[in-house]
Parts: structure tokens; sequence; C-alpha cells
């Protein structure tokens, strides 16, 4: 089979398609012939192996799994033990370690059916941003009917599920964007969205009760200024490619520390994914209440070309990677 391999960590160049065996599937697990995959931040943190404590999972010196991609659509090709409830033939979409290829394996805890009414394509933009934003929303936000909710980076893969999975639990919903993305913050229910290029959100008369940051492009201060005394204020940006270890830790003790002294509530999001979620986001989307956002839809082939638009930070929803 053809997949995308990489063994040194580095910019997308590095990225070679090649021909591997098929992988097998272990206990727990199923084949996926894949028909779509999509691009995560993940996958360049992975590829450059930054921020460095990374390289303490995927190997310290070159990646341990020289595959990569997570987000999968597809179809189940085989089954291996204890892999309930899927069936060979099942249209499925979840995540699988290496899904930009043309099979990968994937845990049967990590899947779902695919809903009838989207592409694969579509399908594929699900699992990673999707579970992060209704965990965020849901869970850590404890978002509410009738409360008021701002997204800063919503024209972005989270923040497009985001202002919906917000809508659908009945929010107020605020997205802030850059000016060619007003419109499409909108056209997903967005009741206002705002200009960051010419409206500053953080010195703003409004005030939210839920702030999802998905940028991480403002300070805390900036941002604790638009919460509500007894708001939420999450952060969920691991900043660009080059951002380091150091930047990232000095942020987070940062926050820890201040969290100490607002009456603010901060807590930390680290999305899981699990198979109630993705048959949550199903349910949205069979009702019609979310719709996934592709930007551009590459060939495996252009694989380098899909994660430089996804690092450059100017991705209007998700890209996709067409497979089959």
């Amino acid at each position: 089979m053809q997949a995308i391999v990489y063994h040194r960590y580095g910019p997308p160049d590095v990225l070679e398609l090649q021909e591997i065996p098929k992988p097998t599937p272990a206990e727990g697990q199923v084949l996926i012939r894949v028909h779509a995959a999509s691009v995560n931040p993940y996958d360049w943190h992975f590829l450059r192996g930054t921020p460095s404590f990374i390289r303490l999972i995927s190997g310290m010196g070159r990646p341990k799994f020289p595959r990569l991609g997570a987000d999968v659509a597809g179809v189940v090709e085989a089954v291996g033990a204890e892999a309930a409830p899927f069936k060979p033939g099942d249209a499925v979409f979840g995540t699988a370690k290496g899904s930009f290829a043309e099979y990968a394996c994937a845990p049967a805890s990590q899947l779902a059916v695919k809903p009838q009414e989207i592409s694969f394509e579509q399908a594929a933009c699900l699992p990673i941003a999707g579970v992060t934003a209704l965990q965020g929303v849901r869970d850590i936000g404890k978002v509410q009917n009738g409360q008021t909710v701002l997204i800063n980076g919503a024209a972005g893969g989270v923040g497009t599920f985001a202002v919906q999975i917000a809508k659908s639990l009945g929010a107020r919903v605020t997205g802030v964007c850059s000016t060619r993305n007003v419109e499409l913050v909108r056209s997903i229910g967005a009741d206002e969205a705002i200009d960051y290029t010419r409206e500053d959100f953080a010195h703003s008369a409004q005030h939210y009760d839920l702030l999802f940051d998905l940028v991480g492009n403002r300070s805390l201060a900036d941002c604790l200024r638009a919460v509500e005394p007894r708001g939420t204020y999450i952060s969920c940006s691991g900043g660009g490619p080059d951002r380091s270890t150091m930047d990232l830790v000095a942020g987070l003790l940062k926050n820890a520390v201040r969290s100490h002294f607002v009456s603010q509530k901060m807590p930390g999001l680290i999305a899981k994914i699990n198979p109630e979620d993705l048959a949550m986001l199903a349910d949205l989307v069979q009702r019609g209440k979310v719709i996934p956002v592709v930007d551009r839809t590459y060939p495996l082939r252009e694989i380098a070309e899909a994660v430089r638009h996804v690092e450059s930070g100017h991705a209007r929803g998700k890209v996709v990677i067409a497979v089959a």
C-alpha cells in the first residue's frame, strides 16, 4: 500500500510517499480502507518534534513510528479479535495512527459509524477538532442555554465546530476572526462576528460567560477582561511550529499562578477521543446542528502542501487529504 512516511524530524519536505506493507489489525483493532484523513496541528507537532517534550513520546533522535496522520474516515476491511461492534463493510470515522495512507489500523474504541448525511471527506474533519470543541464547550465550559460564548479563532478547525456546538446548546455565540472569514463565521451560526482587524474584544463593554481561546494571540489579562467575574476562560492553543517547550511551559505556569488570584475559572483542556463523543458528533451532524467546514482537499501525494497550509494558520475550517 501507499503511505506517507518520515524518518527524521523537520519541515513538511521530509515527508515521503512510499510503498509499505498493509498492516494487520491486532486485538481490539480494525483495519480501515482509508477514504479520507484530515490534517491537525497535532500532526505537524509530531512531524517537527516540537515542542521538544513531544520527543519523549515519539522518539528523541528520530520518529519511532515513521507514519503520520490521526483523523480518518473510511470502510472497515478487516476486524481483529474483540473489536466489536464493527464488521467489514462498515463506514466509520475516528482516529487511526498513521492515517495518511491507503490503509490504517484503528482501535475500535476510537471509532464510530459515519453519518450517511456527509461525505468521507467531511467525516474525516470530525474526530480531533470536533471532540476538542465538544469537550471544551460542553464538558469544561459547561455551557448552558442563554449563556454568552466568545470563540477566539472561530474560523479554524476547532473554532468552526465550537461555534456550532455552542449554538446547539442554546448559547449566544460571538466569533472572533479575520475580515475574510466574517461571513463564514456568521454562516455557521454565530450571532455576531468580530473582525479582529477592526475591533478589539478585550476592550469592549461586552463580557462573556465563556471565552474559548483557540489562538493564544492575546495576553491572559486581555482575555480575562472579556470574561464575566464568575465566567470561564479556556485556552486551547499550542502556538505555532516554532514555539519552544520553555515558552509553552512558562505560559502554563503563569496561567496556573494567576488562576489563584482571579474570580474566573481557568480549567485546562486535554481532549480525549472516545466512542460516545464521536457518536454525539455524528448525532449533531444527523440533526443538522453541525456541518463540517472543509477549506481545501489535497491528494495524498500533496501532503507537504496540506501540512504547510495548516501550519500557516490561515485555514478556514479543516484541510482534508483525499485518499480513495
